[in-house]
């Protein structure tokens, strides 16, 4: 049984209740260790282009965040901090860093002066435009291998669901 937590991601019930563990597919396994390090090594990569930037890793992703927020949703600091999964405290120490650099500000909503809104500056849309740039031609060199590796997880996985089971007879 899976609990979704506050930010409503599934979060894996605890293996040691109700049904035993399913005996280890190495190969499975070896498949997800595989794509996991295929996406840390974007992710790698991401940090120190960041870095180079000026930027810790996750003022890029909150620039991101708040310039492209989906229709309807408002780039508060309680919706960034939903977004990024990080406490609203954490969120606006980010936000105060990120706006000390000049690459964002802080609005009042013409629609709710109660509420403040965040928007990227021009400064901060020129660092954005360049590492988007930079994260896409990333993608384009890593992405295949990334989907391939991806894909051999879930073909393992979906294989191993609609496969007989042992010695059913044919």
């Amino acid at each position: 049984m899976n609990m979704t937590t506050a930010t409503g991601v599934a979060a894996p019930s605890s293996p040691r209740h109700h049904q035993p563990s399913p005996k280890l597919d190495v190969l499975h396994l070896r498949r997800l260790a595989e794509f996991r390090y295929q996406l840390r090594r974007f992710l790698h990569i991401s940090q120190l282009a960041a870095a180079e930037s000026g930027l810790r890793p996750q003022q890029y992703q909150m620039l991101q965040c708040v310039a492209a927020m989906p229709p309807g949703v408002e780039p508060t600091i309680a919706n960034v901090a939903e977004r990024m999964f990080l406490k609203h405290n954490s969120t606006v120490e980010l936000v105060d860093r990120t706006i000390e650099q000049n690459l964002m500000r802080r609005l009042q909503d013409p629609d709710d002066h109660r509420r403040i809104l965040l928007r990227v500056t021009h400064d901060g849309e020129r660092v954005l435009s360049s590492l988007a740039e930079f994260h896409t031609q990333q993608l384009q060199e890593a992405g295949p291998e990334l989907v391939r590796a991806l894909a051999r997880v879930l073909n393992s996985r979906s294989r191993q669901f609609t496969a007989p089971p042992a010695g059913a007879a044919s």
